[in-house]
């Protein structure tokens, strides 16, 4: 994780490259030449799945599962008596974790619903109406994220969503019983076990297994996201997710070991998360890079951790909080965590973050899990338009 001094050489690291502009690294090259055999961008490979999609339905979902995975599920969609029997099977803490967070966000978007109203002396009113149905993309290529569900089918059903259909890629030849379990306390009506942009296109579209929807929620990889992007139009989006990050404006005041936690915690998502710090503390900046080290020794997906530190990961010592706070707007965060001693006094200058973690006491942790706001959020600057996915930004109308 790179530690540099100056604003102007933490604006030009800071600067986010056009989308899908020049080759994929190196992790994802070597994935497109091995499905496709040939180098290819990823909106070169996206645009082709979605087309083989469009124009074969099961049989290209198939045939992607089997290049990616090594074979296909016998049924796209999971039974509900296996949902069922996910739940059934689920350890007593686990549904009283999921269930505590459902009801959370739950509470959260009703109170964020709006309201539809009537003027009887001018006769114009407004009327809210729920989309008859929504997909929700769940990843779950290398972990299971049963938060993820809750987030986003949740709010869903709030809003009065007749069909929520849950899309996830098979891990170990099944979805993982976390997941389901989610499914099952999120009320989802049904669950199809494929991901990727193949599964994008297949809630798009529609296939013979999958009927489309009419609009799509929920992050996903940079496959999913270009999938959702080009996809757009033809259904509607909560908008474009991606790869997580997190920017940190910390002050001498701040814990190092809190700095570093919630670096960590998103940088473990991703090879491809950005985990930034930003301070006006040599001091603090050195600490939280030693802290990060230590912890990254214990973590158990060290791996990728130390991947996305090492690609996109910086420490940026800056003159003032004034300074760091105007290039944490310049960057539009997904989320913006304010690891400073007065954090009421620096909120108002904030005006581009998809969700704020203000002070010491509010981890990013709480936002993924339980606080209630959902944690699917704007990524890639998008924060600059859009905020976090919400009833009223998705599944009304």
């Amino acid at each position: 994780m790179r530690t540099v001094r100056g604003g102007s050489e933490v604006r030009r690291l800071l600067t986010r490259a056009p989308r899908d502009e020049g080759p994929p690294p190196q992790h994802l090259a070597e994935g497109i030449r091995r499905i496709f055999g040939e180098p290819l961008t990823v909106g070169e490979a996206v645009e082709r799945i979605i087309a083989d999609v469009r124009r074969d339905g099961d049989a290209a979902l198939a045939d992607y599962a089997r290049r990616i995975d090594g074979e296909a599920p016998s049924s796209w969609r999971v039974p509900p008596e296996e949902i069922e029997r996910a739940y059934e099977e689920a350890s007593q803490d686990l549904l009283d974790a999921l269930a505590l967070a459902a009801e959370r966000v739950r509470a959260f978007h009703e109170r964020a619903m709006p309201n539809s109203w009537y003027d009887d002396e001018t006769g114009l009113g407004q009327r809210f109406i729920p989309v008859a149905s929504a997909g929700v993309y769940v990843p779950g290529g290398t972990a299971s994220y049963p938060s993820t569900v809750l987030h986003t089918a949740v709010p869903a059903k709030t809003a009065g969503v007749e069909r929520v259909a849950v899309a996830t890629p098979p891990r170990g030849g099944a979805v993982a019983g976390s997941v389901l379990a989610a499914c099952r306390i999120a009320g989802v009506d049904e669950v199809y076990q494929v991901g990727g942009a193949q599964a994008i296109a297949a809630l798009a579209y529609g296939t013979e297994s999958v009927p489309r929807v009419d609009v799509i929620c929920g992050p996903g990889n940079v496959f999913v996201t270009e999938a959702k992007r080009r996809v757009y139009g033809v259904v509607g989006l909560d908008g474009l997710h991606g790869p997580t990050e997190t920017l940190i404006v910390a002050d001498g005041s701040a814990s190092p070991e809190a700095a570093a936690a919630d670096l960590l915690a998103q940088a473990e998502h991703d090879v491809l998360a950005t985990p930034v710090l930003l301070t006006d503390s040599a001091a603090l900046a050195e600490a939280v890079s030693r802290e990060v080290v230590e912890r990254l020794e214990d973590l158990e997906r060290a791996e990728t951790a130390g991947a996305a530190l090492e690609g996109q990961g910086l420490i940026g010592v800056v003159e003032s909080m004034e300074e760091a706070i105007d290039l944490a707007n310049e960057f539009a965060p997904e989320h913006l965590c304010l690891l400073v001693a007065d954090p009421e006094a620096v909120l108002g200058r904030v005006r581009n973050a998809g969700g704020i973690f203000a002070g010491g006491d509010s981890a990013e942790a709480l936002g993924d899990y339980v606080a209630g706001p959902s944690h699917v959020m704007p990524t890639g600057g998008t924060a600059r338009f859009s905020s976090a996915l919400a009833s009223t930004t998705s599944c009304v109308r």
